[in-house]
């Protein structure tokens, strides 16, 4: 797509480039005199289309690898670093002071959004209001998991003192299409139940975290939160090599998180927390509502141009109403507006991928070569940073465009008889994270449900797969994720039940009292935070 400079409004123009001159380790933002790799966006300034330049990021090496790592190991120090041993409300001040600051560079992140992954200016506004709330009912959550804490247990003539604790160094890797969002719903848990962490920036949304750099220095303890950029392989491996990484933190695809967690010596020891891919699916049973339903496929199908792991990839739609809810489909999906991130009403936005047209053409050409069709008028239109969403029927299990993540705008429908061809479908998938439901006899509802919830983690009745809201559990079955991320969750994925047992009697209670009436521990106190 080709745009004007001139139509670009004045706050949303890239008028100075942002050379990203250093990297944070060891509370010190050090300057880097090395190799810098040039960040592009899609996105053309001039009237006649090219990617436009928005600046430049360190290249670091294995040797500012280690250096990262030894950074954080140094405040981890042993389970004795400030940072692991402090009082939680002190580190959940530090949290606060760090989301304040953060608060103050909405405008700058939102901006960097919208050029770097093209997302929409309204989904990149919420992108970061939500990070922003997420931070604050992640402080919330751990003030009522302190509370819960702060007694004693006893069973069996033994009192305990179970809290929960870090542990130990985190390796976080988040994803390019929620840069903010999702990266954040690793950082701060982690951060905030007392694990040093090493963070490096997708590849794509890089420069939205340059704002961030300074409030990170002067908010955490030297250490605790490092950022370091350049190529995953070339810094992962040698951390993870390294043997010293106590968790893997990763939103992102399965193959990448296999490989890193195999470079690891000791696997055994490898805590792992990861959203990856799915291949999410709407059922559309024959008395579905087919507005409604029509308007969540919308939404699940290409929101963000479909990239997200919670989209909607694939449409079962029974063959009863299927005409006609293709006929109402393909209208309102060639009837999104296409634009720039900032223009009024745009739903389509370029694609932040160079290579992901060309990826997404291909897809369709294997379905048009084994039997399907484009539906849709506008479908597969190619452009210099775009490819139209094309709605592809009738699909079926042998077409690329089933079997892969697209992750792009190519939406498959696939007719269905018996509801056990979808049920079959979903049960052979290397993937289990959510299905969407469209119907409303209960008779027919309550059985689909039954099943469902023991293939899937999320069953969404007549509305589409999402991620929110955060207090709700979010995993996967099979290659769609480990461990399970919320706001109360994540905090125990990053944490262990950790306790002090004490024999009942006179000897030990005596010092117990001791202990919490001069409350020189932090870990064995009965008080807690309002």
């Amino acid at each position: 797509m080709s745009t004007d400079f001139l139509e670009i409004p004045e706050q949303y123009k890239i008028d100075t480039l942002l050379h990203q001159k250093t990297y944070l380790t060891n509370g010190e933002l050090i300057e880097w005199k090395g190799e810098t790799a040039e960040v592009y966006s899609t996105i053309s300034s001039t009237s006649e289309y090219k990617p436009t330049l928005l600046g430049t990021i360190p290249q670091l090496g294995e040797k500012e690898a280690l250096e990262v790592l030894n950074s954080a190991l140094s405040a981890y120090d042993k389970g004795q670093g400030s940072w692991p041993t402090m009082k939680v409300i002190d580190r959940i001040a530090c949290m606060e002071k760090f989301v304040e600051q953060m608060k103050t560079k909405r405008e700058e992140v939102v901006k960097l959004l919208m050029w770097e992954i093209g997302k929409n200016l309204p989904d990149s506004q919420k992108e970061f209001d939500r990070t922003v709330d997420y931070i604050y009912d992640t402080i919330e959550a751990y003030k009522q998991i302190d509370r819960d804490s702060a007694k004693f247990e006893k069973s069996d003539g033994v009192y305990a003192h179970i809290r929960r604790g870090p542990l130990g160094v985190v390796l976080c890797l988040g994803p390019y299409n929620y840069p903010l969002n999702e990266t954040f719903t690793l950082l701060i848990p982690a951060l905030i139940m007392g694990n040093p962490v090493i963070f490096k920036p997708a590849k794509l949304g890089v420069l939205l975290i340059s704002p961030l750099l300074e409030a990170f220095q002067n908010s955490f303890p030297k250490g605790v939160v490092n950022v370091i950029y350049g190529r995953g392989r070339v810094l992962a491996t040698p951390i993870m090599h390294s043997g010293k990484i106590d968790v893997l933190a990763l939103i992102g695809n399965s193959k990448s998180a296999n490989a890193l967690q195999a470079q690891h010596p000791k696997g055994n020891r490898l805590r792992m927390v990861l959203g990856l891919e799915a291949k999410n699916p709407a059922i559309v049973l024959p008395d579905a509502d087919l507005d409604s339903t029509v308007d969540e496929c919308i939404a699940g199908t290409l929101s963000f141009n479909g990239q997200r792991c919670t989209a909607l990839k694939v449409l079962y739609v029974h063959e009863s109403v299927v005409d006609e809810f293709n006929k109402r489909f393909t209208a309102k999906v060639d009837a999104l507006k296409f634009g720039n991130p900032w223009e009024s009403g745009v739903k389509l936005t370029p694609l932040p991928e160079v290579e992901k047209p060309g990826y997404i053409k291909e897809l369709i050409a294997d379905a048009l070569e084994k039997g399907a069709k484009i539906l849709n008028k506008k479908g597969g239109v190619v452009t210099d940073n775009f490819i139209s969403p094309a709605v592809l029927y009738p699909v079926n299990t042998g077409m690329d465009v089933y079997k892969e993540e697209q992750f792009g705008p190519v939406i498959p429908v696939i007719p269905f008889s018996d509801i056990e061809e979808p049920l079959h479908d979903m049960a052979e998938s290397n993937y289990g994270q959510q299905v969407s439901l469209f119907g409303k006899d209960v008779k027919t509802l309550s059985p689909l449900i039954d099943t469902l919830v023991n293939l899937v983690c999320r069953v969404n009745l007549n509305s589409s797969c999402q991620r929110g809201p955060d207090v709700y559990p979010f995993t996967g079955r099979k290659d769609s994720a480990y461990g399970t991320l919320s706001v109360h969750d994540a905090l125990r994925s990053f944490s262990i039940r950790t306790f002090v047992a004490s024999k009942d009697n006179e000897y030990n209670n005596a010092i117990l009292k001791e202990l919490l009436d001069k409350k020189t521990s932090n870990f064995i106190s009965t008080d807690y935070i309002l």
